[in-house]
């Protein structure tokens, strides 16, 4: 690895671009990359040619997936939790100021005039077929999901981010599944639950918290049973909270974090938003930003041979990069 640039020394290969708001990337076996366009709303190939292949419409907001046991894709829906603007960092809405169409970037809004509530849904990769698995628990519709990582015995867990609406908020939280459509449980609250991931033996649980910038960490006890933290409103134990980060605009913002990957050696590494860029966590706390230049860097996945090629989707340029990573990524449980 020593020979070849990586990350790490700002290697960044864009390899997709003019995308809506890619998110959920996927290494697939044929050298391929799946992933979600929340902003057009679709299941969406990009081939090793980098052309792009659309699989599957998928109303709402497909905002995470991964590869079932089965060799079907599962796809979290927001159901439309928000929509998106055009906005450009030097002139935000309420400035004054004229934006300018070259600076512009696409995020997401809190204006969600087709919300329909959120879902679990299977997409048939052969035929592009989309049937819908679970869209509420115990009566209630699911609000916005957002990540999900399956274990090695074919359950899965995913996140559900929650709703902000004025001053209400809605917490988000941890489930875990089965794909029979048997199982739902409602596993841990966390106020803005986004990213997901397993630990190598498989034994603890990582979630990002988004608007706190914080990475949980809960020990699995069983499929759908996490262990409680030290006090009852707490999912578990925190590895770290990033601090403050200053944007040309404000004289301080917090880091936001969004969905994550971990690594064969169990460091996790996080979508990071407004500090543009992936945040690898150690398990002892210690952090390292490496920087993408996407305000909205909401993702990435490691594939090949040696698990160090790596696509990131920075999401409100509507590119995907590719990289090599210094590690190996960690193998998830089921490929297509």
């Amino acid at each position: 690895m020593s020979d070849r640039k990586t990350i790490e020394d700002g290697y960044l290969e864009p390899v997709a671009e003019g995308l809506g708001f890619p998110e959920g990337p996927v290494a697939m076996n044929d050298g391929s990359v799946l992933f979600v366009d929340i902003k057009d709303q679709l299941l969406r190939r990009l081939m090793p040619d980098k052309s792009i292949v659309n699989v599957a419409e998928l109303p709402g907001g497909p905002n995470g997936v991964a590869i079932g046991p089965d060799g079907a894709a599962y796809v979290c829906n927001n159901g439309g939790v928000y929509s998106f603007i055009k906005y450009d960092p030097l002139a935000p809405p309420g400035s004054g100021k004229t934006p300018d169409p070259e600076r512009e970037i696409t995020i997401p809004w809190p204006e969600r005039p087709n919300y329909q509530g959120g879902s679990i849904q299977r997409v048939d990769l052969k035929t592009g077929e989309v049937e819908p698995l679970y869209h509420e628990y115990q009566g209630k519709n699911l609000i916005a999901p957002d990540d999900i990582v399956f274990d090695r015995n074919g359950g899965f867990w995913f996140t559900d981010t929650g709703m902000q609406e004025g001053m209400t908020t809605e917490s988000g939280a941890v489930y875990y599944a089965t794909i029979d459509r048997k199982t739902l449980i409602l596993a841990a609250v966390v106020p803005t639950a986004n990213g997901i991931g397993l630990s190598p033996k498989g034994d603890k649980l990582y979630v990002a918290d988004t608007v706190f910038g914080r990475l949980w960490v809960m020990d699995i006890l069983g499929p759908g049973k996490l262990k409680p933290g030290p006090l009852p409103t707490m999912p578990g134990g925190v590895v770290e909270t990033l601090p403050a980060f200053k944007l040309p605009t404000q004289e301080n913002a917090n880091q936001w974090l969004d969905s994550l990957k971990v690594e064969a050696d169990g460091r996790v590494c996080v979508g990071t938003i407004f500090n543009g860029g992936i945040t690898v966590f150690s398990p002892d706390g210690q952090t390292q930003h490496l920087p993408v230049n996407d305000m909205f860097t909401t993702n990435l996945c490691f594939g090949g041979k040696d698990m160090c090629e790596v696509w990131i989707t920075a999401s409100s340029t509507g590119k995907i990069y590719k990289t090599l990573w210094p590690r190996p990524g960690l193998k998830l449980a089921f490929t297509a």
